[in-house]
């Protein structure tokens, strides 16, 4: 299952830079002009920073662990961003 969501941000770029070069050292990653992605060993990881939000996409390869990702996922985007993000996960 896939799940997906916008944080209200202008500060998309710098956020998913951030992320990006926190997981890198534990995690395969990929950053184009466009997006950034994170390959873990049962989800991708997508982050396309926008003018005023980051859209995030986890494509996940597992249906057991879907909260806990998400989770995972929004606890460090909030540490990157140092402040809180409140997400509402889309399921498709």
């Amino acid at each position: 299952m896939n799940s997906s969501t916008h944080i209200t941000t202008t500060e998309g770029k710098r956020i998913s830079k951030r992320l990006l070069n926190h997981w890198k050292h534990k995690f395969e990653v990929a950053e184009t002009e466009t997006e950034t992605k994170i390959f873990m060993p049962t989800a991708t990881i997508t982050l396309t920073p926008h003018e005023q939000h980051l859209a995030v996409l986890i494509e996940n390869r597992q249906d057991d662990n879907v909260a806990h990702l998400e989770q995972v996922v929004i606890n460090h985007l909030n540490r990157m961003a140092q402040q809180e993000f409140v997400v509402e996960w889309q399921h498709h």
